[in-house]
């Protein structure tokens, strides 16, 4: 394994972290009057910037890490996620986006509000609050683990501790001041840095296989690894997969869910929303292809000796935990110079999910659970509000730093699969978001009353079907993908079993 960070790598990764500070710093200069203006911009965000944005609230620390992790395991099937997205974004392109502007929509759960009245709004808020609580503390974890590795070369709990400061700081430096104006123009900066990393690993891996591109791809061929179609029931990203719950992960994701639908809110009007939207699957179509290359090329380094002269035993672990291939890779090979600039591409990465998800969940906070009740004990002026926001925003910078800890302690500690939990989490309060807005759309069906039940029947239908719960019982495992399926259609049955307000008054047939 190589030593520490050499003076090369820290100037790298100085430079970085003073760039943050000078863009946090002319980022924030904004005016902000009000929570408009912090939470959605006002409505004036370019959009080409809101697509950078969405293509950056989309990538991870984990898809940094996991994209090669999976080429280099198996295939290209996961392109086909993808692709799946592509069909999730374009039906919330020109579904869901007319109707949130319509009500000139803040967050996304006001159409509940619409529909159903306040409390299935403060319902559908909490359900989010919780998942993404759960899931983006679980990725800040990630993402401080993998920093940790690289800057300290342990995991002790003190120095993942630290990287877990050091992303949550950035993320604030941007965050707190500028409102999503701010985070938006900033996630570009980390969407170039991490995918300019990217880059430069691939050229670099290809330069150290002694071998033309021909017979690259042909010995992929020979391997089975450019596999990109999976047709059969059992896959995890097969073509039957891919349509049925991947899609309505994918619809979820970027139209259900306030972390990434707040960027396509700032927008000027429907249209700019729909095309930053659409812009933004374009482009990271390519960046996920680029991170499954890498990981081709990292099979075949390590799988390949004669064609990187490198006759090597690769063990997956890092002071007893399981490791991405790509990390195993930093750890031991990465020269100097490249490690700082594949970190900054790490830290980048979970920055750009980091301070997005802190203005999604203030947002919804403030706008759909505080605001309203406090509006109702008397006026107060708009920058009330705005500081109110920042405050949650502080608040909730410490709940998912402890909740990346519990993440730490969790895995370590118990021998429940609590950080697949973590991660999954969000995907259980999709299904019954996914239910509850299907009837709402497509139906004239539910009511107040039905919604918590929903959103409540689609989190515990995939919960029971994980295989550590009926699973283990009866001794089955069923695919994510299908559990979303499942999850989605019993909450969208709750919701169809209650009559709309209206059909109670005899207005409707």
């Amino acid at each position: 394994m190589h030593s520490a960070f050499s003076v090369l790598d820290w100037v790298i990764f100085a430079a970085y972290f003073l760039m943050l500070i000078i863009t946090s710093v002319l980022l924030s200069r904004g005016k902000i009057r009000n929570t408009r203006d912090y939470f959605v911009g006002s409505n004036t965000v370019p959009m080409f910037a809101v697509a950078m944005s969405v293509l950056a609230t989309s990538q991870s620390a984990a898809t940094f890490l996991g994209g090669p992790e999976y080429s280099y395991g198996k295939d290209l099937t996961f392109i086909g996620f993808y692709f799946s997205a592509f069909l999730a974004v374009l039906f919330v392109a020109k579904v869901l986006i007319p109707r949130f502007y319509a009500i000139k929509a803040v967050t996304v759960y006001e159409l509940l509000e619409k529909r159903y009245g306040t409390a299935a709004k403060k319902q559908a808020g909490v359900m989010f609050l919780v998942g993404r609580l759960f899931a983006s503390g679980a990725r800040l974890y990630i993402g401080a683990l993998a920093i940790s590795m690289i800057l300290f070369l342990d995991i002790a709990a003190g120095h993942v501790a630290v990287s877990i400061g050091i992303l949550m700081l950035g993320a604030l430096a941007y965050v707190y001041f500028g409102g999503v104006k701010s985070v938006i123009f900033s996630d570009i900066i980390q969407a170039v840095t991490y995918i300019g990393a990217g880059i430069a690993v691939l050229i670099y891996l290809y330069m150290n296989i002694n071998s033309d591109f021909g017979t690259i791809v042909s010995t992929l061929q020979a391997d089975h690894k450019l596999k990109m179609l999976d047709w059969s029931l059992n896959g995890g990203f097969s073509v039957w997969a891919l349509l049925g719950g991947w899609l309505l992960l994918n619809i979820a994701a970027y139209g259900l869910d306030q972390d990434m639908t707040q960027r396509a809110l700032s927008c000027k009007d429907t249209k700019e929303a729909q095309e930053s939207l659409m812009f933004s699957i374009y482009m990271t179509i390519p960046v996920a292809i680029l991170f499954l290359c890498i990981g081709l090329l990292l099979y075949l380094f390590y799988q390949h000796p004669e064609l990187s002269g490198l006759n090597t035993h690769v063990v997956q672990k890092f002071d007893g935990e399981k490791i991405t291939i790509f990390m195993y890779y930093i750890l031991h090979e990465m020269p100097e110079g490249m490690r700082g600039l594949v970190t900054v591409g790490a830290v980048a990465a979970a920055l750009s999910s980091s301070n997005s998800v802190l203005g999604a969940m203030s947002s919804v906070a403030i706008e759909d659970l505080y605001k309203p009740w406090r509006q109702k004990k008397g006026n107060v002026d708009e920058m009330y509000f705005v500081r109110a926001s920042r405050i949650s925003i502080l608040l909730f910078a410490l709940a998912l730093s402890l909740m990346a800890m519990v993440s730490y302690y969790w895995q370590r500690y118990t021998e429940l699969p609590l950080l697949s939990f973590a991660l999954g989490v969000m995907a259980f309060a999709y299904t019954g978001l996914l239910g509850v807005y299907g009837a709402a759309i497509f139906t004239k069906r539910g009511n107040a009353a039905t919604v918590p039940l929903a959103l409540i029947g689609g989190f515990l239908t995939v919960l029971l079907l994980q295989p550590y719960m009926l699973g283990a019982v009866f001794g089955f495992k069923l695919g994510f993908a299908w559990q979303i399926l499942f999850g989605t259609l019993v909450a969208f049955s709750v919701m169809l079993a209650g009559k709309s307000p209206a059909s109670v008054y005899g207005q409707n047939p």
